[in-house]
């Protein structure tokens, strides 16, 4: 196992203003549990949809603490695992020790990098995938144009993003009004799991696009109060919506009903059905 950094080029100063607001929101509370407790297996669906086997350069882009990553170097593949917030690499690296053999570890790189500007060279890599995590980055068409050019021709491109209509989705619409609007240019994540949004964002850089919506279940929560509760924790996203509300009890307790409320109408017997759109694709 290797970690190496990368500096990330950027545009300009608000550009990188942005990232490095990205960065510590990422950063806040504890991602790596979110991905562990809740949605544990949704890298492993990916990776099975992309085909990934021994013998592939796979890089997974936005990779957080390597939930398509590490199945993916259980699959046989060499994998580059980029994010651009530090504090998930070393989660992951952690997890990777826990999760792969020695001789498996050597065969995943941790990188930090900015899936908007990605520091490696062009087609050099069989396999492209992101799994819920491309779809944060601020510019939508950057990561898919960053995305295709580092993935070689008859390669494989696979996104699994939330649906805008799924819970996940809800969630951002219900967060929206309590956060400051994003930057001109910054386009809302859920857009990723419309079909129709991916295929625009890829173009006729991909051919035979397959795309279908599936749901992962998760139980951990018995009521929209213990979701609420445990996202106000954990989540970086909803963290950052309530800093942002600072000492406002009235705003803060609005969000709070309208969270648990959300988190009420999808709940049955303990469980919700959280929406996936599942894209894989030849590039041309």
């Amino acid at each position: 196992m290797t970690t190496s950094t990368a500096t990330t080029p950027t545009s300009t100063d608000a550009d990188a203003a942005l990232k490095a607001k990205h960065r510590g929101m990422w950063g806040l509370g504890d991602y790596p549990a979110v991905a562990v407790d809740l949605i544990p297996d949704l890298g492993r669906v990916l990776v099975d949809a992309c085909a990934v086997g021994a013998g592939q350069r796979v890089l997974d882009v936005a990779a957080g603490t390597g939930n398509a990553a590490i199945p993916a170097v259980r699959a046989g593949a060499d994998v580059v695992a980029a994010d651009l917030t530090p504090e998930l690499l070393e989660a992951g690296a952690r997890l990777a020790e826990q999760a792969l053999t020695a001789a498996e570890r050597e065969r995943l790189n941790w990188r930090e990098a900015d899936a908007e500007a990605l520091p490696f060279e062009d087609a050099s890599f069989d396999t492209v995938l992101s799994c819920v995590g491309v779809m944060f980055a601020p510019h939508h068409q950057r990561s898919a144009d960053e995305m295709l050019r580092v993935c070689r021709p008859g390669g494989s491109i696979g996104l699994l993003s939330w649906t805008p209509g799924g819970f996940i989705g809800r969630l951002f619409a219900t967060m929206k009004p309590y956060m400051a609007p994003p930057p001109a240019g910054v386009q809302p994540p859920p857009l990723w799991g419309s079909v129709e949004h991916v295929q625009e964002l890829l173009g006729d850089g991909v051919g035979e696009l397959s795309a279908h919506t599936a749901t992962v279940r998760v139980d951990r929560f018995a009521d929209g109060a213990a979701f609420r509760d445990y996202f106000k924790a954990a989540y970086g996203p909803t963290i950052a919506a309530y800093r942002g509300l600072a000492d406002d009890a009235e705003r803060t307790a609005d969000l709070d009903r309208e969270m648990a409320e959300l988190a009420d109408r999808h709940t049955v017997d303990g469980s919700m059905d959280w929406e996936y759109l599942l894209v894989t694709a030849r590039r041309r």
